[in-house]
């Protein structure tokens, strides 16, 4: 899958202020990370507040990044929860028709056993029509999904790759060394992605290549090229940013540095809520 190396961006959903999917504003969205130099695009993704959008939303959008990309980008689709019963049915009625391949998150809440996690993603990749990438972000779900569950799900001809996001390093170290040749680590944190690019991940899916699309991709692409030194110096800069990006989760700082930019509204769904005053201020200053 070497159309998907390099620069993901995990796209938000714009909304307008009374929540309404803002496609006005997604087009604008679109324009912004294409030209800036992204890879491939994740539509869907919890970034993109999947939890609270409808599954007709959900079609519409994917339909819709497909006209604009018009087969240019790969697409990368989320389909990921905690009812795999459920993600099995949305599978078989999804048109996969211009989808490079689903990213899916592990199952929230309900804490599954390495077991309950392995079953899980093979009855997906059995039923997925394109290829599977695992999503390990314990931190928003509440289980890890281990190096070792990982490796045995490298096995599966339908699986590969792991976005991962535990920020545990030496577990992506034992992906790194481990893994299967064709299977791709995936960087899930932002200010990892240059130091795991150094042992062996293929990029990035990222919430900050949103706002920041051409200094992050160009980071990214210098990193693959063997040149830490000056991919360094530009994840430098989003040190400070970067946190305050999840301070009131996800994701609605990031979409507070769209409507500074411009792009797009700041507005998110209940139970999240728009950015405080405070730290509206905080980022401005930073930008």
């Amino acid at each position: 899958m070497k159309s998907l190396r390099g620069t993901g961006v995990a796209l938000i959903t714009p909304f307008t202020q009374d929540l309404a999917v803002d496609y006005d504003s997604f087009k604008k969205l679109l324009h912004f990370t294409v030209q800036g130099g992204v890879d491939y695009l994740v539509v869907n993704g919890t970034t993109a507040e999947s939890p609270t959008t409808t599954d007709a939303e959900k079609e519409q959008i994917l339909a819709f990044v497909k006209d604009f990309t018009g087969g240019k980008l790969p697409i990368v689709y989320g389909i990921g929860g905690n009812y795999t019963q459920g993600l099995l049915e949305t599978i078989k009625n999804t048109d996969f028709t211009g989808v490079a391949a689903i990213l899916s998150v592990s199952p929230y809440y309900n804490k599954p056993s390495q077991q309950g996690l392995y079953q899980h993603y093979v009855q997906l990749a059995d039923a997925s029509p394109v290829p599977v990438i695992l999503y390990n972000v314990p931190g928003r779900t509440a289980s890890n999904l281990t190096a070792e569950t990982t490796l045995k799900l490298a096995k599966h001809p339908n699986i590969i790759g792991i976005k991962e996001a535990s920020g545990n390093l030496e577990q992506c170290l034992q992906l790194a060394k481990y893994k299967p040749a064709d299977f791709m680590l995936i960087s899930g944190d932002d200010l990892l992605t240059v130091p795991m690019i150094s042992f062996g991940a293929e990029g990035v899916i990222s919430v900050l290549a949103n706002a920041f699309p051409e200094k992050f991709s160009q980071m990214v692409q210098l990193a693959l090229k063997n040149n830490f030194t000056e991919a360094t110096k530009l994840l430098l800069d989003f040190i400070d940013i970067n946190p305050l990006m999840y301070e009131e989760s996800n994701p609605v700082g990031i979409k507070a540095i769209l409507e500074m930019l411009g792009i797009a509204q700041p507005h998110v769904r209940l139970p999240l809520v728009d950015a405080s005053l405070a730290l509206k201020s905080r980022l401005q200053k930073l930008l």
